[in-house]
């Protein structure tokens, strides 16, 4: 069964300046909750269509590896990097920049699915939890650090 899980933050700076952000992989870190301990293991020479990148994270102690690939890459208006291994049997992450009153919508929005359905679901509500957590921070982080840069 697939899942979303969306975030829309809006940033008062344009996209010219917001998207930079995004395109500079190492910026990933700063943005992930400091208890999943994520550190890259690969990092690709920059951001585009076909770049892979490859990071482990910990969670409740548990370590894992991630390998995501940048399925699409279109500048100042959107990308999407999809799980090729990991945790999750889907996990397909768009974002999206658009141009709005007072600044840049950024939307997040993830197509997510468990492994090992349908058992997989029975921890689907833990599971979700986590993920709200997580995206919480994400933009809560992502307003902090931009708009540090910015100001």
């Amino acid at each position: 069964m697939i899942h979303r899980i969306r975030r829309r933050t809006l940033l008062p700076l344009p996209r010219a300046e917001v998207f930079p952000f995004f395109a500079d992989a190492e910026n990933l870190a700063p943005l992930t909750p400091p208890h999943l301990r994520f550190r890259f293991v690969t990092l690709p020479p920059r951001m585009e269509q076909g770049a892979l990148l490859e990071y482990r994270l910990r969670l409740h102690g548990v370590p894992f590896s991630w390998r995501t690939r940048i399925d699409v890459w279109e500048p100042e208006s959107r990308f999407v990097d999809r799980q090729l291994r990991g945790p999750f049997g889907r996990w397909v992450h768009h974002h999206h920049f658009r141009q709005a009153p007072g600044g840049t919508e950024m939307l997040d929005e993830v197509e997510w699915a468990l492994p090992l359905q349908p058992f997989g679901e029975i921890v689907r509500p833990l599971v979700r939890a986590e993920l709200e957590r997580i995206f919480d921070h994400r933009h809560a982080a992502m307003r902090r650090l931009l708009l540090d840069e910015a100001g």
